[in-house]
């Protein structure tokens, strides 16, 4: 006779996956004459699930390197960005009883695309994209298969639990350990 069991497990319940791309406008201290560079540093974030979304929220810093006062000086200016990404969750469990904890993962760090002076030449333009991984983890029932016969791996005579017989103590080398030491 078949009998099932419910199992009651923690399990990813619920995903979802979003590429984000952002304009920033960055205001310098000089009159830019041209950009050297731009990167982005410090990002942190943090993912909570607010109904049938993940909301992420966090920051990061952006850095352009610029030359001013007609290419003659170099400076850097510096912005910190806040964002809040929403993402979409694409399968959820039905069945799923607590799903609190979030796993985000950083698909894409957050990183400069283009950064180029502004018409008017007083702002930096920068334009950044970040990708993100949720996953909802929670409890879930999954329903098992229960054999009452004998499984394959109740076997008795398993190699690791029978007892040793006196003819493999025969073949132990005593001075194995003392002729291999070093001293």
């Amino acid at each position: 006779m078949e009998d099932y069991r419910e199992i009651i497990t923690k399990a990813v319940v619920a995903k979802g996956r979003k590429f984000t791309q952002s304009n920033h406008a960055i205001q310098p201290q000089h009159q830019p004459s041209s950009i050297l560079g731009c990167w982005i540093i410090n990002h942190k974030y943090e993912a909570r699930k607010v109904g049938k979304t993940v909301e992420v929220c966090g920051s990061f810093d952006i850095n352009v390197w610029y030359s001013h006062h007609d290419n003659s000086k170099t400076s850097v200016a510096t912005e910190k960005v806040d964002y809040k990404d929403v993402i979409k969750l694409k399968y959820q469990d039905p069945d799923c009883l607590d799903d609190k904890q979030v796993a985000a993962r950083v698909i894409q760090q957050p990183n400069c695309v283009e950064a180029i002076i502004s018409k008017k030449g007083n702002k930096i333009l920068v334009s950044t994209e970040r990708e993100f991984l949720v996953e909802v983890i929670g409890e879930t029932k999954v329903c098992v298969k229960v054999h009452q016969d004998k499984c394959d791996c109740d076997d008795d005579d398993d190699e690791y639990g029978a007892e040793l017989d006196d003819s493999e103590f025969e073949e132990i080398d005593p001075d194995f350990l003392g002729s291999h030491s070093t001293k």
